[in-house]
């Protein structure tokens, strides 16, 4: 199968698969996902995309059973039937199958496990991107990964108008994130990026490319920094799981960036080496 579909323990094409209408994902959003990409049938990062996603499960009071090998074991089954050696693999839990009420359902619902698998290229590292930015008018709780992407999905979309690749969200003048990705500057050598807060969701690739910075001599700082900083930085990078480190050279129409290329090759081939030899590709 290309596109590979399942659905609490069942499999099939992905194209076939159809989810119950009381799903509380349906009506509510009521569910979290995560997502990783995969090469050589290796999950990138799955452990730290693991806990992220039991974190955001925690704090929805979502009371999934699943173990971690469990839930590891079902998704290896997706990602090897996948006609493909790098796609992207991509899981939801909602709180389960229940006639519409706003308040939980009873114990007896159990919740529903989605997962796909579908081809998907990492944007290559040379790819240069283009943003806008948006006031943050999301709620308080951004570091769930919740299925509430509505803010998210606007602000996308008012992206691609603009012929533009993301949007830049910032609460007044401090910048938070991206619609579907981290953002963060290098200014006077340090890597920045504002702290992983209830403001922000804690990026996977956010986290690696921190990591790698202090492995290579380039210091980190997770204080907020403002639209100005952004719009002045040395460079300014976007962080996704299938964008691991690109330049950003242009915000609402004007150019930014381009001051560091020493120390943004740096961090690039880092990644690179870091993600071919995790899926065992060196």
């Amino acid at each position: 199968m290309k596109n590979v579909g399942y659905y609490n323990g069942k499999i099939g094409p992905l194209e076939e698969m159809m989810i119950p209408m009381n799903d509380r994902a349906v009506f509510f959003g009521d569910g979290c996902y995560d997502a990783t990409l995969c090469a050589n049938h290796i999950p990138f990062a799955l452990e730290d995309h693991l806990d992220r996603f039991y974190n955001s499960l925690r704090l929805l009071e979502i009371p999934f059973t699943m173990s971690r090998a469990e839930l590891t074991a079902e998704l290896m089954k997706v990602m090897d039937a996948a006609d493909d050696d790098e796609v992207m693999l991509y899981w939801q839990c909602s709180r389960g199958t229940a006639f519409r009420d706003h308040a939980f359902p009873g114990p007896e619902v159990k919740p529903n496990l989605l997962i796909y698998a579908r081809p998907y290229k990492i944007v290559p590292m040379d790819r240069t991107l283009k943003l806008i930015t948006m006031e943050d008018t999301r709620f308080l709780h951004c570091n769930i990964k919740t299925l509430n992407l509505i803010p998210s999905v606007i602000a996308s979309q008012r992206a691609k108008e603009a012929g533009c690749d993301e949007t830049i969200f910032h609460r007044g003048d401090i910048v938070t994130e991206c619609a579907h990705s981290n953002v963060l500057i290098l200014q006077n050598g340090v890597l920045r990026s504002h702290p992983a807060n209830n403001l922000i969701l804690p990026g996977i690739t956010r986290k690696h490319l921190l990591e790698l910075a202090k492995e290579n001599g380039i210091p980190t700082n997770e204080d907020p920094f403002t639209v100005q900083e952004l719009m002045e930085a040395d460079e300014v990078i976007m962080t996704s799981s299938g964008a691991l480190c690109n330049q950003v050279v242009e915000v609402d129409g004007k150019p930014v960036g381009g001051k560091a290329p020493q120390l943004l090759k740096i961090l690039q081939d880092a990644y690179t080496k870091k993600f071919k030899t995790y899926t065992k590709q060196i």
